[in-house]
């Protein structure tokens, strides 16, 4: 498992910024994080109860809370603040990102929804 080395929250540019222990780093969004959230409000309980979420462009993360030493919870401007960031989803999400953003982008235009 991954583990984390830094954590590094840019108000400014609303972006978290990840640092793993074999010098992987992770520049993730607060609207990517916003709409990815592990939260059950999100992800629903299984897959067909995924929401997809929208109007999130502006949205900031207010606290990065720690979780053991596994996780992190952000709480965010909008008042969402459940659903738990491990290590190696964090690390998916940055490895992974270009490919879940565009996927994010074509169902909110599929559905006639915007950022």
């Amino acid at each position: 498992m991954p583990q984390v080395t830094e954590i590094r929250l840019n108000r400014a540019e609303r972006r978290l910024l990840v640092t793993f222990d074999d010098a992987t780093t992770a520049e993730l969004p607060a609207e990517y994080l916003r709409v990815e959230s592990p939260s059950a409000e999100v992800q629903g309980h299984q897959p067909s109860e995924r929401r997809l979420v929208s109007g999130k462009r502006m949205v900031a993360i207010s606290a990065v809370v720690p979780v053991g030493n596994y996780a992190v919870q952000l709480v965010f401007d909008d008042g969402h603040d459940t659903g738990i960031y491990s290590w190696d989803l964090l690390r998916r999400l940055g490895r992974d990102r270009d490919q879940r953003w565009r996927a994010y982008l074509a169902a909110l235009e599929g559905a006639g929804l915007s950022r």
